[in-house]
């Protein structure tokens, strides 16, 4: 039996010297001599056949094996760990004398920078940005704004609805309820509301079922027409160029009492008529008019006491005249090649 164990150790010995290769094989010599079925257990679990006197002996013996393997085995898988490590330094080594990599750096986005540069414009005015929900109370994105539910003018916005009384905004004039509503009655308001808006649209180059929108409003003691139509030209004039013609033709809307169209002279052939302006020579940019006292009324305010103005513009639709982007989609399909331009 003493033979028999010695014999195990230098097996043991001898294989993790000489044929271990890696981590895997050395683990399956543990498992041939120390584990559950290995030799030198399958020795001690036979020791019940062993007399008395030799039990303490072989045990000891077999137990002096199993340190030494065990010892040998800890030393083979430092020694392996140190040559896997140094062979991955070497085939990860690189060389530091090499030009480093510029990483590539990202820009705002065009539809961002027009509306930043409408931000601006409107708050060297004196302007302030309000901000509401996109997902919106029929209330405020309709009846608040004069349009009751039975209007015709709805269908002209035929939203998104998550309930009969939760929509997705179609417009952000919402805000403009909410704020007249958060103040106090008859105090004066001066803000742009810019967000995104969604309507059950065609999505092709001058329409998409989403877009984003800059509305505004203005309440005070006489505020009158007039001051609508210096702040709108001033600014489409920073907009575009002090050159651009401006015109307010008569429209409708339910929420404004006169209401306009507004135009700009086309910037493309600069009034004389062109494809882009269907031979016109104008392009319509915007839409505003005076407060309908309705609305005023319902948002807490006198219409005898303050009166005020509001305006809407569509940023996809000013982008694309800024940069000459004939495609509404392309502000919205990813391409790098597209907007790497700005």
């Amino acid at each position: 039996m003493e033979q028999k164990i010695e014999q195990l150790k230098r097996d043991a010995a001898e294989a993790i010297k000489k044929t271990v290769a890696d981590l895997d094989a050395l683990n399956d010599i543990r498992v041939k001599y120390l584990g559950k079925k290995g030799e030198l257990t399958s020795i001690l679990r036979g020791m019940s056949k062993l007399s008395k006197e030799e039990r303490p002996r072989i045990g000891q013996i077999v137990n002096e094996a199993r340190s030494k393997i065990e010892a040998l085995i800890v030393e083979k898988n430092e020694e392996l760990k140190e040559e896997a490590l140094a062979q991955r330094l070497k085939n990860e080594k690189i060389d530091v004398t090499l030009p480093g990599r510029q990483v590539p750096l990202g820009h705002l986005h065009p539809l961002t920078i027009t509306l930043n540069r409408i931000k601006n414009i409107f708050m060297d005015l004196g302007f302030t940005i309000a901000e509401g929900p996109e997902i919106e109370r029929d209330y405020f994105n309709f009846e608040a704004l004069n349009l009751p539910k039975d209007h015709p003018a709805r269908d002209m916005q035929d939203s998104f609805y998550i309930t009969e009384d939760i929509l997705m905004r179609t417009q952000t004039s919402p805000v403009q309820a909410r704020t007249m509503q958060s103040h106090e009655p008859d105090s004066p308001i001066r803000i742009i509301a810019p967000g995104r808006v969604y309507r059950r649209d065609d999505y092709d180059a001058t329409h998409s079922p989403m877009f984003t929108q800059v509305e505004g409003l203005v309440i005070d003691k006489g505020i009158s027409l007039a001051d609508l139509k210096g702040t709108l030209e001033l600014v489409l004039h920073q907009i575009f160029n002090k050159d651009v013609g401006v015109r307010f033709r008569p429209s409708f809307f339910p929420f404004t009492e006169p209401s306009a169209e507004v135009d700009i002279s086309c910037v493309m052939c600069h009034g004389q008529g062109c494809r882009v302006c269907k031979g016109t020579g104008w392009l319509e940019i915007l839409g505003a008019g005076m407060v309908h006292p309705h609305v005023l009324e319902m948002s807490g305010y006198n219409p005898e006491k303050v009166s005020g103005f509001a305006f809407g513009m569509g940023v996809e639709r000013i982008a694309m005249l800024c940069y000459g982007v004939d495609d509404l989609r392309l502000f919205y399909d990813n391409d790098m090649r597209f907007l790497r331009q700005f």
